[in-house]
């Protein structure tokens, strides 16, 4: 699975490399700010993908005495780190764009070569970006993710500039050249607002979405013949890896194997359901004297199995 990760996110930055070069000589020689503007667009595409390779490869490693909890969340640093270099990106954009209209027109020349240069970018970042997020999805990367919404980003920025290239010849109208441009930079903006939403807040620990914690839920309705009651429930994402720990409240005359054997149960069942899960139950021995959990409880028969 890793090398899957490594193998998508070298593509990309292979593919950046070839488009940077190819939008930034045919930019210069149109004198287009869009067009160059997708070249600075592209080469902070191949900056977050060189992150986003660094990233995937640093995940991978097993925890150690000074991350115990694994390297997960260097991939929500890497989306981040990414978001803020879209964000410069669309403000630099901008700011050439409104300094060209102020500025005024300039003749642009060899539109043709422009609006082929475009949509053979558009196609590359289409094909690349789907590759991309279907490894994101199956392997849970929010490196890889980050990545993949810059490229998709990129082909629709694509688009408007050849939108604007084709009016631009059929018009004649320069000045839709700088236009475009701001456009671009708008649904940049939109891209890096919305990676820093799934990148950034992971880092604060923020739990689990309601879906995955409904899975846990479920697991726990499964068993809830073998215990009491569970509390404490917590779930958190490092990365692809998902931490979740509760408290189990079991009859407080359970042998500890046998309350081993029912939270070994009951994290295995989760962590089949959840890919990438780690699971800690703590338990707790009942601290009623009404006896009614020895009674009340199948498990009370502590020599059986708990399922």
């Amino acid at each position: 699975m890793t090398e899957e990760k490594i193998k998508v996110a070298r593509l990309s930055v292979v593919s950046n490399c070839i488009l940077i070069v190819i939008k930034l000589v045919v930019g210069i020689m149109m004198q287009s700010v869009s067009v160059i503007s997708e070249a600075i667009h592209s080469g902070i595409d191949l900056v977050a993908s060189i992150i986003a390779l660094f990233a995937v490869k640093e995940s991978a490693k097993p925890a150690d005495t000074e991350h115990p909890f694994g390297h997960g969340k260097i991939e929500n640093v890497a989306g981040t780190i990414e978001a803020v270099l879209i964000f410069g990106a669309a403000i630099y954009i901008i700011w050439e764009a409104v300094h060209k209209l102020l500025r005024g027109s300039v003749a642009i020349e060899h539109l043709g070569a422009g609006a082929v240069v475009m949509a053979i970018a558009a196609v590359a970042n289409y094909l690349v970006s789907q590759r991309l997020m279907h490894v994101a999805t199956k392997t849970d990367s929010v490196a890889l993710e980050a990545d993949a919404m810059h490229l998709r980003t990129d082909v629709y920025t694509s688009v408007g500039v050849l939108v604007g290239l084709i009016a631009i010849k059929l018009t004649g109208i320069t000045m839709l050249d700088p236009l475009v441009a701001i456009v671009v930079a708008c649904l940049i903006l939109k891209a890096a607002y919305d990676l820093t939403k799934s990148a950034f807040f992971h880092i604060l620990d923020i739990k689990l979405p309601d879906d995955e914690e409904a899975v846990i839920h479920g697991v726990m309705d499964e068993y809830s013949k073998h215990y009491l009651e569970f509390h404490k429930l917590r779930t958190r994402k490092s990365g692809h890896l998902r931490h979740i720990d509760m408290h189990l409240v079991v009859p407080k005359l359970m042998t500890v194997e046998m309350g081993h054997r029912l939270s070994h149960q009951i994290s295995t069942e989760i962590q089949s359901r959840l890919d990438h899960s780690h699971v800690l139950v703590h338990l707790e021995p009942c601290v009623g004297e009404c006896g009614a959990c020895v009674t009340a409880c199948p498990s009370r028969h502590y020599g059986t199995t708990v399922k």
